[in-house]
């Protein structure tokens, strides 16, 4: 058995499968396209559903993949032995109706043997124990001894769920020897010691599963094959676990440096290097693919893995922020696999790096709280966390709650989930939802209209905008019609379209169909998910018929500006990667005549100069008059080109590379302007936050443009008439404006005060004596609270000890203040208490110190009544 490195296995298993004629597929997104059943991709055949289900044909009969997958079930025990890993690489062969149980079996017995030089007595196998025809090919065509082909039952060898494809599957197993094994005779395959290692499971699906429990066999069966690349590669280097793998190990070797803790010397200690070395493979490529730390779905998922690393960074003495310099080490050892690593290393850094730090500001802080709480439970013999006290602990440290019961586990605690989780309703904005719905909804089918699979429609709308067409599908709510009458809607389909349908964050075509005998206009265009471009219509005239010859016309103004709007978001995509750096991303866009919204990642509102500099560069961009371009090519001589994919989405062999003069490369499948001069120009109207991590873009070009800069130009006029000013002065006019009122303003104050001044004898002679000391209550209406606290500070320096508590009422606005010299605070008298007691009858609130308080009210009607308690309140102060 040669020895033989990760990259090194994935390697020749791509190429051995690709010599027998499989299309070598690149891994999908770890973020599953069009399947909301997944948070995730958690196995090799995940993002393949479709082809098997039959919803979407395959680009190749023949597949083979090397799938990156997370599986978060059991985040809590990774690290704590060495079997669990959040991230890892799924190596499958997929069969979609083509070859079948014989070529699988032969194909993987060749890999294991000759490529991988596994010594045949060290292979054993499993299978169904119903499945005779693979126990043949195992024994008769594969030479396998029947000793050595283990038959097990259902709940081991057959793969189902409650409907749908399923099949029997036979397992390959190394036999790793004696030393791993149990001792016991019967010791083989399906025994729970660790001798014999499962590393490849072929799945056999040749049976639909219907909702009576029948196996109903498929006339075109397929084949799911996977084998674990990081289990594989322990087998073949003979490593004690997958930690001691090649690839693996230098990572952990990094975090060995990094924390300056040796593996192998203190199992607490290895246990977090464990939890870094698994964690940080699972957060890089999680970031690479789009996710970003969030408190729901996916984002939660990345969230909890970077503090439960950053957690366990602490435990190893890292002081500092240290991840996103493992993020290096992960990119460099894995790059070659994954160029996308490489290209976004310093987009994945940053975010990891301000979601570690974000984390810091709070950790230490909160686990502190934590051990509180966790002596406090020990001391009343309490084994449980109330889940108010958890709910705190994730709302204002940012624990996540697997991660306090985690650290509670530590010391044989637990937590009240059930009091986090209602905590956490009442926060909805905070509510994560479900990971799944369950597995049988990842099997389920997109719901389809009823329309014959085979009928397609030609795509002529890049280069057309009007022509000759065939209507050779007509629905009505669902169903097959042959008609549509005056005034009735329905879904149709063209033998061939102008009509561009929506997708790629682009609106639909609308437009006219014309016949002989009807008028229908188009509302809407759509495509369904095998690809079928659908006419949503609305007959005018006539009745529109299936197998009618129709002129089809689009709605070229509309077209125009979608097109414009389209082109700006590729140049404002690079205009603000310029600005803002090359972290941004496209995280989702909008583009219709109208207006388009752009989202990309960035972690901080933008500044007015860079928005004005990049509207600048997008501008400049637009006067150039650059060509537009489009070319079709391979997705590899894109990306040689220079070209920028958005990161969840899955291109063919043949891509779409649309070039705005040499400044603007992407791959796109939209509309465009032939010259960027023919987008006219371009404003943003607004910059904001969607989510944490994503800002957005809202912006408008050529009429929209035109109109809003006609409507400021209006407003300019009627702010100079206003201000009695050519338009020229009009800024200089305004801002002598300004100046006079705010002088008026001062003379306003001064007049205020000097009226207040001329009251303040007669305010002291209305003082009275309430048990020796001097308190004036008084009401002056008229007067803001900076003008009352003036008032009280001239009358408090007039008094050697005094109390004084004014009350006022300007435009409804009810403003108190309470003062009181040092000797009578020393005597008990609080301005604080009595201020707030006397704005409490007037409906508001308010407080402060023992010497001076301020208050606000809300009922005018009640200020006498709050003033006339001062007395009282005084009197039960000097007791």
């Amino acid at each position: 058995m040669k020895k033989v490195g990760l990259n090194e296995i994935r390697k020749e298993f791509l190429e051995f499968f690709g010599e027998k004629e499989h299309l070598v597929a690149p891994s999908f997104s770890l973020v599953p396209k069009n399947d909301k059943s997944l948070l995730l991709i958690n196995a090799g055949m995940a993002p393949l559903k479709p082809y098997f289900t039959g919803a979407q044909e395959p680009p190749r009969r023949r597949m083979a993949t090397c799938q990156k997958c997370v599986r978060t079930g059991d985040i809590e025990n990774v690290g704590k032995t060495a079997r669990h890993a959040t991230f890892f690489e799924m190596l499958g062969n997929f069969s979609f109706g083509d070859y079948f149980k014989k070529e699988a079996i032969e194909w993987a017995w060749e890999f294991m043997t000759e490529r991988m030089e596994i010594p045949v007595e060290k292979l054993w196998v499993s299978i169904y124990e119903e499945d005779d025809e693979a126990y043949e090919i195992w024994n008769k065509h594969i030479g396998i001894k029947s000793d050595r082909i283990v038959k097990l039952g259902k709940e081991d060898n057959f793969w189902e769920l409650e409907v749908g494809p399923c099949g029997p599957c036979s397992e390959i197993y190394v036999d790793r020897g004696e030393k791993y094994g149990c001792g016991s005779e019967s010791c083989k395959p399906g025994c729970d010691c660790d001798r014999y290692v499962e590393v490849w499971n072929l799945v056999f699906s040749q049976f639909d599963k219907d909702e009576k429990g029948n196996y109903n066999p498929v006339p075109h069966p397929n084949i799911d094959t996977g084998m674990g690349l990081e289990r594989i590669s322990a087998v073949m280097q003979n490593a004690e676990n997958i930690f001691y793998t090649d690839v693996i190990k230098q990572l952990l070797n990094k975090v060995e440096k990094v924390s300056g803790i040796t593996y192998g010397e203190n199992e607490k200690k290895d246990m977090s290097i464990r939890v870094i070395t698994d964690h940080i493979r699972a957060m890089t490529f999680l970031v690479a693919d789009g996710v970003l730390p969030s408190n729901e779905g996916r984002g939660y998922v990345l969230r909890r893995l970077i503090r439960r690393a950053a957690r366990h960074g602490k435990l190893l003495g890292i002081e500092n922020d240290f991840l996103s310099t493992l993020v290096a080490t992960v990119a460099k050892l894995w790059g070659e696999a994954y160029p996308d690593l490489i290209d976004k290393l310093p987009h994945v850094q940053k975010i990891i790096k301000i979601e570690e730090e974000k984390f810091q500001e709070t950790i230490d802080q909160g686990i502190n709280i934590l051990n509180e709480y966790i002596e406090n439970i020990i001391e009343n013999n309490e084994k449980v966390l109330s889940g108010g006290m958890a709910f705190k602990l994730y709302d204002t440290y940012g624990f996540p709650l697997d991660l306090t019961k985690e650290i509670l586990e530590e010391h044989n605690l637990s937590v009240d989930e059930d009091g986090f989780n209602t905590e956490m309703e009442k926060q909805r904005e905070r509510a994560r939802k479900a990971r799944e719905e369950g597995d049988n909804q990842a099997w389920s089918k997109d719901s389809l209209l009823p329309i014959d699979t085979k009928l397609k429609t030609e795509f002529s709308g890049y280069t057309e905008t009007s022509l000759g067409s065939k209507i050779v599908e007509v629905l009505k709510e669902g169903n097959s019609e042959k008609l549509l009458g005056t005034n009735e809607k329905g879904i149709i389909l063209l033998d061939e379209t102008p009509f561009y349908p929506e997708g790629g964050g682009q609106v639909g075509d609308t437009g006219l169909l014309k016949g002989n005998d009807f008028v229908a206009k188009v509302d809407d265009t759509k495509k369904n998910n095998i690809g079928q471009i659908l006419h949503f219509v609305e007959v005018l005239e006539g009745t529109l018929s299936n197998g009618a010859e129709v002129h089809a016309e689009i709605n070229k103004s509309q077209r125009l500006s979608t097109a414009r709007n389209h082109s700006v978001t590729h140049l404002l995509h690079k205009a603000l990667k310029e600005v803002l750096g090359e972290h941004v991303n496209q995280a989702g866009s909008l583009v219709m005549p109208e207006r388009l919204r752009f989202d990309f990642t960035h972690f901080e509102a933008i500044k007015k100069e860079d928005i004005d500099r990049i509207e600048e560069i997008v501008n400049n961009k637009i006067f150039e008059g650059l060509e537009v371009n489009t070319i079709e090519t391979s997705l590899d001589e894109a990306r040689k080109q220079g070209a920028a994919a958005l990161f969840d989405e899955k291109y063919g062999d043949v891509v779409r590379l649309v070039k705005i003069g040499e400044y603007s490369k992407e791959l796109c499948g939209g509309t465009h302007v032939s010259n960027s001069s023919q987008i006219g120009m371009f404003k943003i109207i607004s910059e904001s936050g969607v989510a944490s991590g994503v800002r957005r873009i809202e912006a408008i070009t050529g009429k929209k443009a035109y109109e809003f800069f006609a409507d400021i130009d209006t407003q300019i006029n009627q702010i100079s008439d206003i201000l009695k000013s050519n338009r020229k002065d009009i800024i200089n006019r305004a801002q002598q404006v300004a100046d006079e009122i705010r002088h008026l303003e001062k003379e306003v104050e001064k007049l205020k005060s000097d009226l207040a001044m001329s009251k303040l004898d007669d305010i002291i002679n209305e003082s009275m004596d309430i048990n020796g000391v001097k308190v004036i209550s008084k009401r002056i209406d008229g007067m803001d609270m900076n003008s009352l606290r003036q008032l009280g500070d001239k009358t408090r320096d007039s008094m050697n000890s005094v109390l004084i508590v004014f009350g006022s009422v300007l435009e409804d606005k009810v403003s108190f203040v309470a003062m009181a010299t040092k000797d009578l605070t020393s005597k008990g008298i609080h301005a604080g208490n009595i201020v707030r007691e006397v704005a409490k009858i007037a409906g508001g609130g308010g407080g402060g110190r023992p010497d001076m308080a301020q208050a606000g009210g809300k009922d005018p009607s009640k200020v006498d009544e709050a003033l006339s308690i001062v007395k009282d309140i005084v009197i039960s102060q000097l007791k």
